[in-house]
């Protein structure tokens, strides 16, 4: 049976559709036209430069190992690009880029996970004992420290993990336990310290892997009667990093050769570094005694980023990509997107995306426009980070200052405004608006709003300037 152009680009789709969630099909995959299938090869319409790109860079896997599952093993699958050309001549002109679909490309981690349900590491012995092959690492190469945000919310975890970087093994941090919520860099700052090693110690041996796959690998090995096997071959790693220990819980026979392996790496003077999405106290479903191993070491977490860092995380994600637009927008990403580092730089992405779907600039519009897909309502609550950031814009001068002990008039009446305001709009105590002002007591607070109203009915000027900053912190509702 011959397979026309459309069918075989709609069972494309269905299958793709499997291994992605449905923002990303729709975003990246939806677009796509398919215009030609001739001789093997499966030629497709993305609508910009960069939507090809972004396709190269994170999903060339998926299509190529999607195209020759529905072709056959010697399909190809080109690119054809629509430039806007709109300079004179009016209509968007194509042009196509080959692009041979490698048999041996990366296939994304769903993907793989999706065939037998895991791919098993292969057991490195050959003679029982001896290192002799290379272990692929499992790392995400591009978790690195460079591109890791540093900011309040993960100070601890992250210089933690530079000291187990450059000593493995040789420092008080073994095991490192890093824990927080869902997309705050755990998985980012474990991959950073797995992938330092390997370059600064390439006598090294790194794994990563998942509770999951270690508990389905140690369930294979139970069945083949590879018990052993099995934990020779973790033994032989020096640095372990095993992620979301909290599905090891209710697991008996995963936890007991998990604390046999973890008992001889750390004997032996080997990094054991481990992600949670809490502290190892609360982790219900464990044995006591791997419990008290996790405590061995420093249990470190990563709390939802401030507002600065959350700008600092949108601003380096943009360098990256080679992108620039206006603060504005970045402010009220940051300002509206505050759960996590994953949904804030998925906004992004999106934001970018649409924008290049719809060949439009991106404005403050577009961007209202992308928030409101990742939240069903944007709070209308203003948060002190917010009104910190209004005043020392209106005064020019910097949010660090407004949190200092500086007693500079100007700083402090500064500070006494952006008080006043945080007691005035937030629903936050007088203790928690006092430490956002460099750990201040409530009683400062309290001054501070009693200060505020005084001078107001006194200094007209002040009063003018309270009054300004008033509409624009309500503006921003």
């Amino acid at each position: 049976m011959i397979k026309t152009l459309d069918t075989v680009w709609e069972n494309c789709l269905q299958i793709i559709q499997k291994h992605v969630n449905q923002q990303s099909f729709r975003t990246w995959f939806a677009p796509i036209r398919p215009v030609r299938l001739e001789h093997n090869v499966l030629t497709i319409q993305v609508p910009s430069q960069f939507f090809y790109e972004w396709l190269e860079e994170h999903y060339v896997g998926l299509l190529g190992k999607t195209i020759r599952q529905e072709l056959g093993p010697g399909a190809r699958l080109e690119y054809q690009i629509v430039v806007d050309r709109s300079s004179g001549d009016g209509d968007d002109k194509p042009y196509t880029i080959k692009m041979p679909t490698s048999s041996n490309a990366a296939v994304p981690q769903a993907m793989k996970e999706s065939a037998n349900n895991a791919a098993p590491i292969k057991n490195p012995f050959i003679i029982p004992g001896i290192k002799n092959i290379n272990i692929e690492s499992q790392l995400n190469l591009k978790y690195t420290f460079d591109n890791f945000v540093e900011g309040e919310c993960n100070q601890l975890a992250r210089s933690a993990g530079i000291a187990v970087a450059n000593r493995p093994g040789g420092t008080s941090f073994n095991p490192l336990v890093l824990y927080g919520g869902v997309g705050l860099g755990k998985t980012h700052l474990a991959h950073a310290i797995g992938n330092h090693v390997k370059d600064t110690w390439r006598d090294k041996t790194v794994l990563c892997v998942s509770s999951e796959k270690f508990t389905n690998q140690f369930i294979d090995a139970v069945k083949d009667g590879s018990i052993t096997e099995f934990m020779n071959f973790y033994r032989l790693i020096d640095v372990l990093i095993v992620d979301d220990i909290q599905f090891f819980a209710n697991k008996d026979r995963t936890q007991d050769i998990f604390f046999h392996t973890f008992n001889h790496l750390h004997q032996a003077g080997k990094q054991i570094i481990l992600t949670c999405d809490r502290p190892p106290k609360d982790l219900e479903g464990m044995e006591e005694r791997l419990l008290s191993r996790f405590k061995w070491g420093l249990t470190a977490d990563l709390h939802v980023p401030d507002y600065e860092t959350r700008i600092a995380i949108l601003e380096k994600k943009l360098y990256g990509e080679g992108i620039e637009i206006s603060r504005e927008i970045v402010d009220y990403l940051a300002y509206h997107i505050n759960t996590n580092v994953r949904e804030l730089e998925g906004a992004l992405i999106s934001l970018m995306a649409q924008s290049s779907l719809s060949r439009k600039e991106i404005d403050l519009q577009l961007a209202k426009q992308i928030v409101k897909t990742f939240i069903n309502n944007i709070s209308n609550e203003i948060s002190v980070d917010f009104i910190q950031k209004v005043v020392s814009e209106y005064f020019e001068i910097p949010i660090e200052m407004l949190k200092g002990k500086t007693r500079k008039r100007q700083v402090v009446q500064a500070r006494q405004i952006s008080m006043y305001f945080a007691k005035k709009f937030t629903e936050n105590s007088l203790k928690v608006i006092g430490k956002h002002f460099g750990g201040r007591d409530h009683s400062t607070v309290i001054h501070a709003c009693q200060a505020v109203l005084n001078l107001m009915e006194t200094d007209k000027h002040f009063q003018e300037d309270v009054l300004e900053l008033q509409k624009q912190i309500k503006m921003s509702l």
